[in-house]
C-alpha cells in the first residue's frame, strides 16, 4: 500500500482540496515568493480552514508521512520533500474589531490586507519590511517590525492563537490555557504546531515620518562610521537600518539607482514629521545623496521605507546578530560589501536594534533576539552572471563578520537552516532546552520537521 492509497479516503474530508503532481493546481500550491526553492511533495492539501488542517494531519500521520506548511513562501530556504504540504494560503480571512483595537487573521492573510482595513480606524499592525509577507508566519518566528524600536516585536502584541498540534487536534492557547504552548508559538516559530488563526492587538497610528536617503557607494566609509556614531544619540522611537545595495540595471529602477551600487538608508519615526526631520539631519549631512525620500506617509504605505521586491525572485540570505557597530566592525563590513570589493550581493543591512527590542515583555515569550544591538541580512539574487559567487560570498561575509557577532540569530532571518545545533542559534541556551520540551509534548514524533525545525526532547 502506498501513502496515495492510504490518503484515498482525505478528499472527502477536505473543505478545500489534496493534489498529487500532475494535478491541475499543484504548480502553484507549492511555488513561494522564492522562486530558487522548488518543493517536491507527493502530497500537497490546499487547505481552506482549521479542520482542513486538522484532518490533513491526521491522515498525513496516518501515511507516515512528515508535515510541511507553507503560506507565502518568503521564510523557503529548503525543498519540502517526501512529506504532505499544507498550503494554507486559502486561509485568508480575517476581521478588525476596532473597539477593542484587534485583528483576527487567518493562516494565509499578508500584512497588506490588514494594513488597509486597521487603517480606515486609524490602527496599525506592527508590520515588517514589505507588507507581501503573511501575518502569521512573520509573528510566529519573533515578527522583527519597521518600528521594533518603539513597540517590540510582533509577537509581544498576540493575544490568542488557534492551533492544529501533531495529534491532528484544533486547541484554542493564550496566556490562561495551554501557557506553555502559548509561549513556544510567539517566537518558536512552527515547531510546536500549525497556527490557523490568530488574534493581536493594532495600535492606534495613522501616519510615521519615514523613507530613506541613497548615498554613493563610493562614500560606504563615511557613510557607515556616520550612522554608527548618529544611532548612539537617537530615541527609542527612531527606527532606521543602513545597507549596502547593488541593485540589478532594471528598466523598472529609477536612473540613478539602475545597476548602481549605493548605500540606502531606512527611517521610520512615529513621532512629529518636524522632530523626525530633525533627527535624521546629521545623517542627511554626512556626504551627498544620490536620491532623498523622507516625508511623512500613512502607516499604511511602510513598503515604500525599504522598498523590497513585490513579485517572486529567486534568492538566497543568511543572517546573524551584531554585539555593537564599532570601529572593526565597520572596517570588515567595508572589505566585504564596500566598493572596493566587488561583492555579488544584493543587500547587505545592518539594522538598528535595541530600545523596546531589548526590554522583556509583559508576557513572556520565545522571541530569542533581545541582547544585540544590530541585526545583520545578507540577500543574495541567483540569478544572473553572478549567481555562482552569490553563496562563496556569503560564507565569507559571515566568517569575516563571525567575531563581531552575538554568535546568536533570529528565526525570520536566519537564512537557510543547517544542522541542529545552528538552528539552536536563534534563541539562548534555556528557551532552546524549554522550546525543545513543548516540542516533545505537542510533537514527540517530530512531525513538523520542516523549516527551522528541532528536535523534541525526549
Amino acid at each position: 500500500m502506498t501513502y496515495v492509497d492510504t490518503l484515498a479516503d482525505l478528499p472527502m474530508a477536505l473543505r478545500g482540496r489534496m493534489l498529487l503532481p500532475g494535478d491541475d493546481g499543484y504548480p502553484d500550491a507549492v511555488a513561494g515568493f522564492n522562486l530558487a526553492v522548488t518543493h517536491r511533495a507527493p502530497v500537497v492539501v490546499a487547505a481552506r480552514c482549521a479542520e482542513d488542517v486538522a484532518a490533513a494531519v491526521r491522515y498525513a500521520s496516518g501515511a507516515g508521512l512528515p508535515v510541511a506548511v507553507q503560506a507565502t513562501g518568503h521564510g523557503a530556504h529548503q525543498s519540502f520533500e517526501r512529506c504532505m504540504l499544507i498550503n494554507t494560503s486559502g486561509m485568508d480571512t480575517f476581521a478588525i474589531d476596532p473597539g477593542a483595537r484587534t485583528a483576527t487573521v487567518g493562516a494565509g492573510v499578508k500584512w497588506r490586507a490588514v494594513l488597509d482595513a486597521a487603517a480606515e480606524h486609524g490602527l496599525a499592525g506592527l508590520c515588517g519590511s514589505t507588507s507581501d509577507v503573511g501575518v502569521v508566519g512573520f509573528t510566529v518566528g519573533g515578527g522583527l517590525p519597521v518600528l521594533g524600536r518603539a513597540f517590540g516585536f510582533a509577537a509581544e502584541r498576540v493575544r490568542s492563537l488557534q492551533v492544529v498540534t501533531a495529534d491532528g487536534v484544533i486547541r484554542y492557547v493564550d496566556a490562561e490555557h495551554e501557557p506553555e504552548l502559548f509561549w513556544a508559538l510567539r517566537g518558536g516559530g512552527g515547531n510546536a504546531g500549525i497556527v490557523t488563526s490568530m488574534t493581536f492587538e493594532l495600535l492606534p497610528l495613522a501616519r510615521v515620518y519615514g523613507g530613506g536617503i541613497f548615498f554613493r557607494g563610493e562614500d560606504a566609509a563615511t557613510v557607515m562610521a556616520a550612522y554608527a556614531e548618529w544611532v548612539r544619540t537617537v530615541p527609542d522611537e527612531l527606527c532606521s537600518s543602513l545597507a549596502f545595495l547593488r541593485l540589478p540595471p532594471f528598466p523598472e529602477i529609477p536612473a540613478p539607482l539602475r545597476g548602481q551600487f549605493t548605500m540606502h538608508l531606512r527611517i521610520c519615526y512615529p513621532g512629529d514629521p518636524a522632530e523626525g526631520e530633525r533627527l535624521v539631519e546629521p545623517m542627511r549631512s554626512c556626504a551627498p545623496a544620490v536620491i532623498e525620500m523622507l516625508h511623512e506617509l500613512p502607516y499604511q504605505e511602510l513598503d515604500l521605507i525599504h522598498q523590497d521586491p513585490d513579485h517572486p525572485v529567486p534568492f538566497t540570505e543568511t543572517g546573524g546578530l551584531l554585539a555593537e557597530l564599532d570601529r572593526a566592525t565597520i572596517d570588515t563590513l567595508v572589505a566585504q560589501a564596500g566598493p572596493q570589493s566587488q561583492c555579488p550581493l544584493l543587500l547587505v543591512e545592518v539594522r538598528h536594534l535595541g530600545a523596546a527590542l531589548a526590554r522583556q515583555p509583559k508576557l513572556e515569550d520565545a522571541v530569542g533576539a533581545r541582547e544585540a544591538a544590530f541585526s545583520l541580512t545578507a540577500v543574495g539574487m541567483l540569478a544572473g552572471p553572478a549567481a555562482g559567487a552569490v553563496q562563496p560570498a556569503l560564507a565569507g561575509l559571515s566568517a569575516a563578520l563571525a567575531p563581531h557577532t552575538t554568535g546568536r540569530t533570529f528565526v525570520n532571518l536566519h537564512g537557510h537552516p543547517g544542522d541542529e545545533p545552528d538552528r539552536a542559534r536563534a534563541w539562548a541556551p534555556e528557551q532552546y532546552a524549554r522550546l525543545r520540551r513543548v516540542k516533545g509534548r505537542y510533537d514527540p514524533g517530530n512531525t513538523f520537521r520542516f523549516g527551522h525545525a528541532i528536535s523534541p526532547a525526549s
